[in-house]
């Protein structure tokens, strides 16, 4: 027999890699979890390991499906609301997908929490939302430019939040992420690398022109972040940025796939595609501060090196 549940989590894209860090540790902390994802980006691999922990339920379905979610969200303490468009660059082909699966998503998953009488909504924005703003320091009053569909639905989650906390008593808190890495990546820049070096080592191809410079964050360090906002912030509506405090560029990035691989370095050509971005609407420069969620105790215990480094490590075992 388990001892008494603490609090009950529902996590909508909670099959992810962000979310299966989070089931992992709140199950270990005694809560339970359900978990809701329709697996268009998250794998039952990730969620496999819990399957038998009677604190633990899954659920495959659509999210924007509103009146089944609400019924599944009855007796819900906290959503915690991971589900969106993973592929950023995907947009540029499809702009609605972000407002298919960001903005119409979001609505729905809040509008449901709102009638299940839901207490706390926890939102995984991110860095879009800023837009591009060259290589300032960003913090959570900084101005909101956002440059991608993918950052205008993430800033338009958090307005929603905002309305249905002031107009519903709901408790909301947004985290704008930087880059996120772990171990269990599906996407990514490290993760392109390392499918790149599979298939040829002696070349590499890097979109734009290496430059691009962000902040990273270990996926651990993410969860220990929202939690710590979550069980000290006072107020009924909020938003964090969750980072490291420095940056790693996508060259420096490229040179650590190339090392965990055991390559020499002198033998694999880099080949840089031109431009100061990936994409057309990359943001080539996001430094973030995140000393408001630090005033509360957090501390990340990665840099954004050493958060890569681990990343690449563990993933170039599976690849």
């Amino acid at each position: 027999m388990n001892k008494e549940i603490k609090q009950h989590f529902t996590l909508t894209g909670g099959a992810g890699f962000i979310g299966s860090h989070f089931t992992a540790t709140l199950l270990e902390q005694g809560h339970s979890v359900l978990v809701i994802d329709n697996l268009c980006s998250g794998t039952r691999e990730h969620i496999n390991s819990f399957l038998s922990n009677e604190n633990f339920t899954f659920e495959f379905m659509n999210v924007e499906d509103t009146e089944k979610l609400t019924h599944l969200l009855v007796n819900t303490d906290t959503v915690i609301h991971l589900a969106s468009n993973p592929d950023i660059a995907r947009s540029m082909l499809e702009p609605r997908i972000d407002f298919i699966q960001g903005t119409a998503l979001t609505e729905s998953v809040v509008e449901a929490a709102r009638r299940a009488n839901v207490r706390n909504f926890l939102y995984a924005s991110g860095s879009g939302v800023y837009g591009d703003a060259g290589g300032s320091i960003l913090w959570e009053n900084s101005e909101l430019n956002p440059i991608s569909t993918y950052g205008a639905s993430k800033l338009a989650g958090e307005s929603l939040l905002s309305s249905y906390s002031y107009m519903f008593g709901m408790k909301t808190l947004s985290f704008r992420f930087a880059n996120v890495v772990g171990g269990m990546q599906t996407h990514g820049v490290g993760f392109d690398f390392l499918l790149k070096l599979k298939k040829n080592q002696n070349k590499l191809e890097i979109l734009g022109d290496g430059n691009q410079t962000k902040s990273y964050v270990h996926v651990s360090d993410v969860i220990s972040g929202v939690l710590t906002a979550f069980s000290k912030s006072v107020k009924l509506n909020d938003v964090f940025n969750v980072s490291s405090s420095d940056d790693l560029s996508v060259t420096e990035i490229a040179q650590l796939a190339i090392s965990i691989k055991g390559l020499n370095p002198k033998a694999v050509e880099l080949i840089y595609k031109g431009g100061n971005r990936g994409w057309k609407a990359d943001v080539p420069v996001v430094r973030l501060n995140s000393n408001k969620l630090r005033n509360l105790g957090w501390e990340p215990k990665f840099t954004s090196r050493s958060a890569m480094q681990d990343a690449l490590t563990k993933m170039s075992k599976k690849i």
